[in-house]
């Protein structure tokens, strides 16, 4: 298979540029999130960032391979795309608002649209929809963190 690096870089641009504004928008959360009480389970701030780079590089990955596939399905991506800006605005909920319930609401909605993301990704292209699992896990695990974080604060 021949890689179409515009196709690629584009792709994988698209959802670092989300990742680039939810940072902007939110600067000074991770202080803000270092005064919270969180679970026993929380990962130290330093490994989020980093775990959401390669997160929002196999999503783009996966929209590549979607959409390079022959077998283009434009409405998986446009529930890859309004999963996107729902995973964006949940940034803004949690870190700007402090309203942890609702962003708990929120990341739940998020995990549905991820899920329904990855299953219609999966259909086009397996390899696609395999690149989508460790979001959708981490997405499951910072569910926990938002709920607890919630409960304890």
């Amino acid at each position: 298979m021949k890689i179409e690096w515009k196709k690629l870089i584009l792709c994988i641009s698209l959802p670092l540029a989300v990742e680039g504004l939810a940072g902007v928008l939110t600067r000074g959360g991770m202080e803000t999130f270092q005064t919270l009480n969180k679970p026993m389970l929380t990962p130290p701030g330093w490994l989020f960032p980093i775990v959401w780079t390669i997160l929002y590089i196999l999503m783009g990955s996966a929209s590549y391979f979607v959409l390079i596939s022959g077998k283009l399905n434009r409405s998986a991506l446009v529930i890859y795309g309004i999963q996107l800006v729902l995973n964006c605005f949940w940034s803004i909920i949690f870190f700007n608002l402090k309203a942890y319930l609702f962003a708990f609401i929120w990341l739940v909605i998020l995990w549905f649209f991820i899920l329904v993301t990855m299953i219609l990704f999966f259909k086009i292209s397996k390899f696609a929809g395999y690149l989508l699992v460790p979001y959708l896990l981490w997405v499951t695990f910072a569910g926990y963190l938002n709920f607890s974080i919630y409960l304890l604060n």
